[in-house]
């Protein structure tokens, strides 16, 4: 049995790009086989931008409800946020201690924010440590990552290295890498990728009217109702396509290369597949918000069943360095 550990950003509602690119594959990837998997919240990191307490709490719960409401069965994998286990910040401690500088100053985290080194906190200097320690806290083998989060697992295995090194014995599993290859790429209502930050995202958990007045947002070129269109270079059928059965997406393309059908058309079909296709976790997950004690209730079983494994890990590396 392999142990595959994910970690999960606090940012808030998930929109329709982190659902197709990261929750459905990594549910997917969790239950095939005989896995155990580890995912986690990151509320710690979340720390380095967002100061606000509500917010970040509130961000939590709107994440947790996300993936329990897309099936994630906490019975089989252990669904956790960071913060529910303080043994982690007790093992970054130890990690950093075996960081060279060089290492965490060619982080891209941090390279990308030196120019203005006073929006640099040390939290934010030395987020790969706690992402190591996120890591090999819970003996993972295996870390799904897209090819430009390598960087980071790369940092995870030098650190881990280290330490076994300096020790003498392998007291670390040193994760690898599991490539996604096939993450799908969400474009947004302007094309671009869909990113929060971009503000082009499409939150499928809002409210019918809210949900449909942002999908009539999608920006289009001036083609009439009358004229062909081009379907792939549209942004509406690009992000159509996605969520379609391969005959609603032949259906699709006809409608656009025939003519006689507007944008105004393909974007209420997609409005209509969207509330279709997640129907069930739209109303589960509205129902989860609703109820805030049942999210608390399955972290905190989460949380029950990590902590076993990091008191176990932290043990481990506290005899070896001589904590006793």
């Amino acid at each position: 049995m392999s142990r595959i550990l994910t970690g999960i950003q606090s940012t808030g509602i998930p929109h329709l790009g982190n659902i197709l690119g990261a929750i459905q594959p990594a549910i997917e990837m969790a239950d095939s086989g005989d896995n155990d998997a580890f995912l986690f919240i990151a509320d710690f990191h979340s720390l380095t931008t967002i100061k606000d307490a509500e917010i970040r709490s509130e961000n939590v719960r709107a994440v947790a409800a996300a993936w329990l409401a897309f099936g994630l069965d906490t019975e089989k994998h252990t669904f956790y946020r960071q913060s529910d286990i303080p043994e982690v910040a007790e093992f970054t401690w130890y990690l950093s201690c075996f960081t060279p500088f060089p290492m965490l100053a060619n982080a891209h985290s941090f390279k990308d924010k030196s120019d203005r080194l006073s929006d640099v906190n040390a939290g934010l200097f030395t987020y790969p440590v706690l992402m190591a320690s996120d890591i090999m806290m819970y003996d993972a083998d295996f870390v799904p990552v897209g090819k430009d989060q390598m960087q980071h697992l790369e940092m995870t295995r030098d650190i881990g290295g280290s330490i076994n090194h300096t020790i003498g014995k392998d007291v670390l599993i040193i994760p690898e890498a599991k490539i996604k290859e096939n993450t799908k790429l969400v474009p947004g209502i302007d094309g671009q990728k869909m990113s929060k930050s971009y503000g082009n995202d499409i939150n499928i958990f809002e409210p019918d009217k809210k949900l449909r007045k942002r999908i009539m947002k999608i920006i289009t070129d001036s083609k009439g109702v009358e004229e062909s269109k081009d379907p792939d270079s549209c942004n509406v059928y690009n992000i159509y396509k996605l969520l379609a059965t391969s005959e609603q997406d032949a259906k699709m393309r006809k409608n656009y290369t025939d003519g006689g059908y507007g944008y105004g058309h393909a974007k209420q079909e997609l409005f209509e597949l969207i509330i279709d296709k997640f129907a069930k976790e739209r109303s589960a997950y509205n129902k989860l918000i609703d109820n805030p004690e049942k999210i608390e209730k399955e972290l905190e079983k989460g949380a029950e069943k990590a902590r076993l494994v990091a008191q176990k890990v932290l043990s481990r590396v506290r005899r070896e360095l001589g904590y006793n």
